[in-house]
This record gives C-alpha cells, structure tokens and sequence, in this order.
C-alpha cells in the first residue's frame, strides 16, 4: 500500500510520515526530524532486503553458516558501493508499533521534497544526497552512469537507483521543475548539478559544451557552466532543481568575503581552505 505521507513546509520543506501497526520505513542516517514514542527506531547497515541482492527479508538465502556468510558479503557489498558514492554507510529503520505512528523526516538543504509512487514496473534514478526516505517495499541501490560520462560530468557518475513498490521521498534544492524530454523533441540539456531524478528509460549522459574553439572556450570559461552538460533523452519524467549546490556554496562563500572566483567564473576559481 501507499505510504501516508505529507510534504509540509515551503523554503524548507519536511515530510511527515503517518505509519500503520507493524509497518517500516527507512531513511539515510542524518534525514530523521521526529517520531512519536510508539514508533521503534533501529540503525543497520543493511539494506531493507537485508541480504544485498533485492531478494526475499532478513533470512533469506538459504540457511546454516552459508546462508549467513552470504548475508554478510551482500551486506559488506551494499556498504562499500555506498561508501564509494559518498553516501551514508548506515540507514534507521522506524517500525511502528501497538499503533499507528508518526515520523518526521528532512533533507539537508533549503528545497522542494517530492514523493515518488514505484509500481514495480520502472525503476527511479536521483542524484546523491537526494534520498530522504522510503517504504521497506523499495530497495536503495547504487547505479553507475558509466566511466566516461561520470569522468565528464562530475555529478552525473554515481546515481542512486530505487526499484520495487510503494514510496520513495526525495529532495532537491531550491524549486522543482517537471520535464518529458519527448515534449522537447526528445532531447534535453541542462547544468549537470540541476539533475534530481529520472524515471528508468531516460538516457543519461554527459556531453562537452561547444568544441575545442574559441566560442567553446568562451562558453566554459565565462559562462558558468565549466566543459560539460548533463543530456536527458527518451520519453519519460525527468525532475530538475532550480539551485545548485555549487552556487549555493559560492553564494555562501562570497557573503563570507570568501570568493575567489572572479570574473572568469568557475573554471578558474580558486577554493579557499
């Protein structure tokens, strides 16, 4: 079933989360707000299947010492691929008991958050860090763009993949924009720190802005946008956030007296210490 769940808020928005009696839902370590006492809270570093392979809960795969010794090489490979994309090593699980509960969760930066309803049938792609929360129906796993797009783009090489059915909050920065590149002729392209989530069937890639010329180089060093930008084709939606978390960093840093980017912009900045 679907989770009941509420975006509340406006600059920073929050999710509030209604469980039902024995029902789970999990979020990266660092994203919970609040819970009612009802609710029991549990960190693990497994993943909700809790064997690495998407397959059946906690015991799964066989029994006996073979059974636990696969258990742990899942959980020892779902641990690693997280540390490898930066993300946290454990998640918090919150079970809700003799009850109905409530549990309150954020993300990290001043935005939109947005619920995505999984059918089983398309898989869900987001940008790290963008992964809030999500039912124990849903599997959290690591996708990888491919080594030259990742090399290319920066942000575009390590994606986190969401598969299964019910509920999956995510969050960007600053406002959300909805796009079907199929309305646009079926190619987009956008800033490669804008990407927040594709559905699966959308081609994700990177590609250089201009060539190897004088208005190329004029694009990468006085535009803004570096070398490259992030290509969305196929027909399908595609989530796109207003702010990035580059200018935020460079608007926080120029209020400090920080700045060091100049007139070039950034391929020529210098990051303080």
């Amino acid at each position: 079933m679907t989770l009941q769940q509420e975006i509340v808020g406006n600059a920073m928005q929050m999710a509030v989360v209604n469980l039902r009696p024995g029902q789970t839902v999990y979020c990266e370590a660092g994203k919970f707000l609040f819970k009612t006492t009802n609710v029991t809270m549990e960190t693990r570093l497994s993943g909700p299947s809790g064997n690495g392979n998407g397959g059946q809960q906690g015991q799964g795969g066989g029994g006996g010492m073979g059974g636990l010794l696969r258990q742990a090489m899942g959980t020892a490979m779902q641990v690693g691929q997280r540390m490898l994309a930066g993300e946290s090593l454990a998640f918090q699980y919150f079970t809700s008991q003799g009850g109905e509960g409530t549990v309150g969760f954020a993300g990290v930066l001043p935005g939109e958050m947005r619920a995505l309803e999984l059918d089983g049938t398309r898989a869900w792609f987001a940008e790290k860090d963008a992964f809030v929360a999500a039912e124990s129906t849903v599997e959290f796993g690591i996708a990888f763009a491919g080594g030259r797009t990742g090399m290319s783009g920066g942000e575009g090489f390590i994606l986190e993949k969401f598969t299964g059915h019910g509920t999956v909050i995510i969050a960007g920065a600053g406002n959300f924009i909805d796009l079907n590149p199929a309305d646009f002729g079926g190619r987009i392209e956008v800033d490669t720190g804008c990407v927040v989530a594709f559905e699966e069937g959308i081609q994700y890639g990177v590609q250089r802005v201009g060539g190897l010329n004088r208005q190329g180089i004029m694009n990468a060093v006085f535009g803004g946008e570096g070398l490259s930008l992030a290509t969305l084709e196929g027909n399908g939606r595609v989530i796109l956030q207003s702010m990035t978390i580059e200018s935020l960093a460079n608007a926080l840093k120029k209020a400090q007296g920080g700045d060091k980017q100049g007139p070039t912009g950034g391929l020529f900045s210098t990051h303080a210490g």
